[in-house]
């Protein structure tokens, strides 16, 4: 039974709250103020601390900053009668799991509780050192836990994982930290962008040449997969491989064996392959772009890397990460963004994802004179923020409108219902330019969903 901590200084909140968790099967105990609340955790362990934020004496913003203190992870829900951006900036910065406003509904709350003791399960339940074994991934969302969780299980395996994610998301380290866990982490990891190689050439990098088999081979020359035997290798934006590399991709995968390009020996080889892509490849297999054969080879373990608009409380995380980095690599003392400046990058949909974000912050540490990064210097592309949002915003007032009682006892509910998800599946695939993967973000579905949708209705893109 999950124990809850309500911090209030009004008593009818504090039983409202109690009388409403304790409903739902939760222990709580409750304080009238911050020094209170203090004292009880100073004697007790809480899975959530859920907060007023103006209290007299201590409020929730100084409460979550000395339990941070404390060493205390355990989530914490603010709440607050009088919302401002500043306070739900530094509830964020200081690491809050959500911020929410009165009058909130019973059911909205109820949802955030229950996502927020789930999100402190799964992070209890990942070892600290799973983390430490994934240098460069910053992020201690419930998304990114899931990730580490994965790598932890799949890592010491020989299963070939396929990584996909829109592109900065990080798929790369990804990789490297499935490698670094795994039981050949002290043999080579050789990573190839498929995309940044000549068609011509790509068959020679991957499966290497003999001396003269085409004009420029002046001498033998090792493959990646004779590279990367006994260990690890990273074939990343794989979907832009041609039929035939994608033909000799096969046999290695079912073989373990290949031949040199103008070689006649069989060269036999024990790798991994940890592949990337940031396009769909199943709806590639289905378009007839990409063997399914291969697909199914490679995805023996698919690990979906969310982009950065789905874990926007990582932000706070990054920024400090990065500000450390480029704060030493540029020889200056930056230490935080003003809270403005970071509220502006909370708002911010990052099509450039992780990747972006870091470019954002080196950039500002570069052009900002002060020890504390301002608005002004986080160059942001204005033209491309918050796209996503907007579409939505857009696409929510071209909603069919509510349908008149007559037709529906004429009609019948259900074909109704199929009416109107039929209008909204067309609205919001000519709103994303025919995009399937953009509508789904649009309606808010899984990919699958919408495919199953557009077949279902025969809706032509």
């Amino acid at each position: 039974m999950a124990s809850v901590l309500i911090v209030d200084d009004e008593q009818s909140m504090r039983e409202f709250l109690r009388i409403l968790l304790e409903k739902e099967g939760f222990k709580t105990d409750t304080a009238g103020d911050g020094e209170e609340a203090l004292a009880i955790l100073q004697e007790g362990t809480f899975d959530l601390l859920i907060s007023d934020i103006k209290m007299p004496g201590m409020g929730g913003l100084a409460l979550l900053e000395k339990t941070r203190e404390m060493g205390n992870k355990m989530p914490v829900i603010l709440i607050t009668a009088f919302a401002s951006p500043e306070d739900a900036v530094l509830a964020m910065k200081h690491g809050a799991y959500d911020y929410i406003t009165k009058p909130f509904k019973v059911d909205e709350i109820k949802a955030i509780i229950n996502s927020a003791i789930a999100s402190n399960s799964a992070t209890e339940n990942q070892a600290d050192t799973d983390t430490e074994s994934c240098p460069g991934i910053i992020g201690n969302s419930p998304e990114m836990v899931k990730i580490y969780d994965i790598i932890k299980r799949i890592a010491p395996t020989h299963a070939n994982v396929l990584i996909h994610g829109e592109s900065g998301t990080g798929k790369e380290l990804v990789a490297q930290a499935i490698h670094q866990q795994s039981k050949v982490a002290a043999n080579t990891f050789v990573p190839i962008t498929c995309s940044a190689i000549p068609e011509n050439l790509i068959e020679s990098e991957l499966f290497g040449h003999e001396k003269g088999s085409f004009t420029g081979a002046i001498s033998n020359k090792a493959g990646l997969f004779e590279i990367a035997d006994n260990g690890s290798a990273f074939l990343d934006e794989i979907g832009e491989l041609s039929p035939i590399i994608q033909t000799k991709l096969l046999r290695i995968l079912q073989e373990r064996e290949f031949k040199r390009v103008g070689g006649t020996n069989t060269i036999k080889v024990n790798v991994r392959i940890i592949s990337a892509t940031n396009k769909d490849l199943e709806e590639e297999v289905m378009e007839g772009r990409f063997r399914e054969d291969l697909f199914y080879r490679l995805a023996v373990v698919p690990i979906r890397v969310p982009p950065l608009r789905e874990r926007k409380g990582d932000v706070p995380l990054l920024v400090d990460h990065f500000l450390k980095k480029y704060s030493a690599i540029f020889g200056k003392d930056i230490r935080e963004l003003s809270s403005y400046a970071l509220k502006v990058l909370m708002d911010y949909d990052f099509p450039g994802n992780v990747r972006e974000l870091e470019n954002i912050i080196e950039r500002g540490v570069a052009l900002e004179n002060s020890n504390i990064i301002l608005p002004e210097s986080l160059s942001l592309s204005m033209h491309r923020q918050g796209r996503l949002h907007q579409d939505q915003q857009q696409l929510t007032t071209t909603l069919p409108t509510e349908p008149e009682e007559e037709d529906i006892y004429n009609l019948g509910l259900e074909e109704v219902m199929t009416r109107i998800e039929k209008k909204l599946i067309s609205q919001a695939l000519k709103k994303a330019s025919n995009s399937k993967m953009r509508a789904a973000d649009l309606l808010k579905i899984s990919f699958r969903s919408l495919r199953y949708k557009v077949q279902k209705y025969n809706i032509s893109g």
